[in-house]
């Protein structure tokens, strides 16, 4: 992956393939599963499967597997630790094995650009982004390469892990990146929200008073942050895919709401899928206050492979491995 260097217009175009083509009904989507090994220490395993059709000569099926490991920065490890591989949905054969940290880094950063893209606010000049895990970076910077905010205000729980990453923020999109050390400071006055914080268990941290101003906020963390009564403030909310925002498992940013009846198929507006593909009205006004819930579609994971998968043949990058005689 680190020898292919995809861009970020590479991994974007890529996964707005995959979202238009779900809008479009050209993929095979199954909620993601998890496994816990041991309820005794915070972690746990996300299974995603899913098949795009459009890709390849016949389509092509992946699976990712991928560790959520709110502590294993204090083993010098990123949270979270990926593998995808593909497969013919034709005949079953693998078709390879890619590393997919970095995919599920960038392609929930693009994702998020991409909900940003069809439902912000033109000339929203204030980003406020909370959390600071493997996937905050490329949130920011496709952001960034969107809406060339005039202000960027970061925050996280550790101090040293938001330092670290608004200097890093800073060096990359050479203008400054203000790091607060309260969610309030960083979210009141801004245009934009995104919230990817690492909780181990739901907490209304981030008030509803201090979002006034949000035009668009998109919350993805692992547990809720919200209060419960955040979306009577908003008039639309997306999702990347109801299946499994609507279902009942134990993560999810608004998995409260869901669970409380505030959220249903009836009150949700749109999945991103069929905004990209012209279904459904995306943003109608300037006015408008959306919220856009990401759950991460394992066809993003599917799209960005395989995108590196033909990229490695083209330019003779990878190792060929025997899998039957």
């Amino acid at each position: 992956m680190d020898a292919l260097a995809l861009s970020d217009a590479d991994v974007l175009a890529a996964v707005e393939e995959a979202v238009r083509a779900q809008g479009e009904d050209a993929v095979t989507l199954d909620p993601r599963v998890h496994h816990v090994p041991d309820p005794s220490f915070p972690g746990h395993f996300n299974l995603l499967r899913a098949t795009v059709w459009p890709l390849g000569p016949s389509g092509i099926t992946g699976v990712k597997v991928v560790g959520d490991y709110v502590e294993n920065h204090a083993k010098g490890l990123p949270s979270e630790l990926a593998l995808v591989t593909l497969y013919d949905p034709q005949t079953g054969m693998p078709v390879a094995i890619v590393d997919g940290t970095e995919i599920t880094e960038r392609r929930t950063g693009a994702l998020t650009a991409l909900g940003a893209r069809e439902l912000g606010r033109p000339g929203s000049r204030i980003l406020a982004h909370l959390g600071s895990r493997g996937t905050a970076f490329p949130n920011v910077t496709m952001l960034d390469g969107l809406f060339d905010f005039a202000e960027i205000r970061v925050t996280s729980r550790r101090e040293e892990s938001r330092r670290a990453f608004g200097e890093r923020l800073s060096e990359a999109l050479g203008k400054p990146v203000q790091v607060t050390e309260t969610i309030e400071e960083a979210v009141i006055g801004a245009d934009i929200v995104v919230e990817a914080t690492r909780l181990e268990r739901p907490d209304p941290i981030l008030r509803n008073d201090w979002l006034t101003t949000c035009s668009l906020l998109i919350p993805y963390g692992t547990m809720s942050t919200l209060e419960l009564d955040v979306l009577d403030a908003f008039d639309k909310v997306v999702v990347d895919d109801w299946g499994q925002c609507g279902n009942d498992d134990p993560f999810g940013a608004l998995r409260p709401q869901v669970r409380a009846g505030l959220l249903t198929a009836e009150t949700l507006h749109a999945e991103l899928g069929a905004i990209v593909a012209g279904r459904a009205p995306g943003r109608e006004s300037d006015g408008e206050r959306i919220v856009f819930w990401h759950r991460g579609l394992a066809t993003t994971d599917v799209a960005v492979a395989w995108r590196a998968v033909e990229r490695a043949r083209a330019e003779g990058i990878g190792t060929t491995l025997r899998y039957r005689s």
